[in-house]
């Protein structure tokens, strides 16, 4: 029986996440399984991935073959190294502290990039929150003035409206005066 380690579907329409399982190769991708050794959802980034590496080592041992994706992921989470490592160790060639050595050195600097890949993430997402805010600002200020320059323009026409009805009125009454003087003047 061809043992497969592969990934199983799950989830909705465009936004999936999948478990890992151990499974014969004839069954159905979202078949019947063996064995769940974690899950790996690539919706959230960076993508979180949860295995039982202690178990997909044994299965590998065991000669499970991983898929193209899944062996990825165990690539990623360390299982192949140390894989690689304890085979090192049955040939001779490493001693358990040295194999023990250059697992926690691997560790270490994955452990590093993961987390300057999420402080990147959130540097980026507060810069641009900061751009936002900045073009907000300018926006605001920008109506602002155009406000006051409306503002302005009204309390301008209606200055020069004032002075033409206060010109008008003075018309009016210099009108008056003239036509009182000359209404004497006729009679």
């Amino acid at each position: 029986m061809a043992v497969k380690i592969r990934l199983q579907r799950h989830g909705k329409k465009n936004f999936a996440f999948f478990h890992i399982v151990v499974a014969d190769a004839r069954a159905p991708r979202d078949g019947r399984f063996i064995e769940q050794l974690g899950s790996y959802n690539p919706n959230t980034n960076p993508a979180t991935i949860t295995l039982n590496s202690e178990r997909a080592l044994a299965w590998l041992k065991m000669g499970a073959q991983p898929t193209l994706v899944t062996r990825r992921i165990l690539s990623y989470e360390g299982v192949l190294l140390r894989k690689h490592l304890e085979g090192g160790i049955e040939k001779g060639a490493l001693t358990q502290e040295q194999a023990d050595q250059k697992w926690n050195a691997w560790k270490a600097q994955r452990d590093a990039k993961i987390a300057a890949k999420k402080e990147g993430i959130v540097k980026d997402a507060a810069s641009k929150a900061k751009a936002a805010l900045e073009a907000e600002k300018k926006v605001n200020t920008e109506r602002a003035e155009a406000l006051a320059k409306k503002a302005e323009e009204l309390a301008e026409a209606e200055r020069k409206a004032a002075e033409e009805a206060a010109a008008a009125k003075a018309a009016e009454e210099v009108g008056a005066e003239a036509g009182a003087e000359e209404a004497p003047a006729e009679a």
